[in-house]
């Protein structure tokens, strides 16, 4: 894991970027990131699990489904709390991307049996705050905080 050190502006800001392999083993460094974010910062404890549920799921999908698990690709990372009483995340992967338009409902009837398809649903009730850019590529999450 490649990191920028964590900068911090004031007792409530800290910024840090992060550089991960596109290994599965990476979900447990974003884990202890998240980690060490919470006892700076002392999340409430729903919110706190809504950013480990969510964040984790992001890298999950970037490792995955965006960068296929290729060892030549990177999932990169920005934990962001310059915004008063807000974290904001973002998780890019180095994949083609994708159109969150396109993809099906997992509450609909016919994908409910269906073992996939409920990460970015799961990402959507989790944060404040969600949207994609760079063509599906990158996934930018706010928590209130």
């Amino acid at each position: 894991m490649k990191m920028q050190a964590p900068s911090s502006k004031s007792d409530n800001t800290m910024n840090s970027v992060f550089e991960l392999e596109s290994n599965p083993s990476a979900i447990h460094e974003v884990e202890n990131i998240i980690d060490v974010f919470n006892r700076k910062l002392k999340f409430k404890e729903d919110v706190f699990g809504n950013i480990m549920v969510a964040v984790t799921e992001a890298v999950n999908n970037a490792i995955f489904h965006g960068n296929a698990e290729s060892e030549n690709k990177k999932v990169h990372i920005c934990f962001d709390t310059s915004h008063a009483y807000k974290l904001i995340v973002k998780v890019r992967d180095e994949g083609p991307g994708f159109d969150v338009e396109s993809l099906p409902d997992p509450t609909a009837p016919e994908n409910i049996d269906k073992p996939g398809g409920r990460g970015i649903f799961l990402m959507r009730h989790l944060a404040d705050e969600l949207y994609f850019n760079e063509h599906g590529k990158e996934a930018v999450m706010t928590f209130h905080i």
